[in-house]
């Protein structure tokens, strides 16, 4: 068990490239079978950080903390192939992902095992209060930037123009900075709290919760990657719709652009559902009943699913 979580990441990249054969060779059912796969390979590090919840030996707590970064290999696939070329790296993408799981399997497998080591109570009140904080301010530029892509399913010129509109403020010199500055305190002070977390025994809400921060934490640094060193600063790329939608060859078709599909649809879907499960701890902390808190959670998680298709349809072509 602990080292599949590793098995399942070193497996994601070749469900799309199944994929992307399938759809070359027009087998339907086959290229169906190929997503669901990719799709059901980062997912499954929550149910194997489930499993292994709270378990007291060194081994266990090692593959629990593997298991949700194998959550986040979406934006790791989408950096390691991003990234490396950016250094003057020049070494095919996918030599590098095995080489990045095998050595994380070897780092589980081959340190010394025995029981977690009891260490001193520190209180994490102060960050989860400012990652809270946070979260609020950079909340409001997420939704605009979902409502935004939502658009595109009217079609890019529509998103053109609401990104103009909102690329008036957040753009802004004396915003632009905070936003970052934001965003990779937000990175931080989340590896921090999983951190913390994920060494402890925890219910199957909190550890979505860890999960869903463990990606959003890698698909922020993907994305800040991709969109402000790579196409802005290097190869002075508009990072408009026909960027985020892979044109001319699409989200579907292209070999390396297939990537993209699981990395925004499950971007948009953590980031709803991580700021649920962060509401649903204020609403119980303001004496909430948990039952009310619980289907709050749960019909968040679905509308955030709905979202997070409608926006890769919008992305893939669908218009209304």
């Amino acid at each position: 068990m602990g080292l599949l979580p590793a098995a399942a990441a070193l497996a994601y990249p070749f469900f799309l490239m199944g994929f992307h054969a399938a759809i070359v060779a027009h087998a339907v059912l086959l290229a169906a079978l190929m997503l669901t796969g990719a799709f059901a390979m980062p997912l499954s590090g929550i149910a194997f950080a489930f499993r292994l919840n709270g378990d007291a030996a060194q081994f266990d707590l090692r593959a629990r903390r593997l298991a949700f970064a194998g959550i986040a290999a979406p934006p790791l696939f989408v950096f390691v192939g991003v990234a490396p070329g950016l250094a003057g790296i020049h070494i095919p993408d996918i030599a590098i992902w095995i080489a990045i799981w095998l050595a994380a399997a070897l780092c589980v497998w081959v340190a010394p095992d025995g029981p977690v080591a009891s260490a001193p109570a520190r209180s994490i009140a102060g960050w989860r209060v400012a990652h809270g904080a946070a979260a609020a301010l950079i909340a409001c530029f997420v939704l605009f930037h979902l409502v935004n892509h939502l658009s595109g399913l009217e079609g890019p010129g529509t998103h053109k123009a609401i990104m103009a509109a909102g690329r008036k403020v957040y753009r802004a010199p004396f915003i632009e900075p905070v936003l970052v500055a934001l965003l990779l305190f937000q990175i931080a002070s989340g590896v921090r709290l999983a951190w913390r977390w994920s060494s402890q025994r925890v219910d199957a809400y909190r550890i979505f919760q860890i999960g869903s921060g463990v990606y959003l934490a890698m698909f922020l640094l993907a994305h800040m990657n991709s969109a402000f060193i790579s196409a802005r600063a290097v190869h002075h790329i508009e990072t408009d719709w026909a960027w985020a939608s892979g044109a001319p060859a699409g989200l579907i078709q292209d070999a390396w652009n297939i990537r993209l599909l699981p990395h925004y649809a499950l971007g948009a879907f953590f980031v709803l559902g991580h700021l649920a499960s962060g509401l649903r701890v204020v609403m119980l902390a303001h004496g909430v009943r948990p039952a009310i808190a619980n289907r709050f959670w749960t019909g968040s998680l679905a509308a955030a699913a709905l979202i997070a298709a409608a926006i890769i349809a919008g992305l893939c072509g669908m218009r209304v």
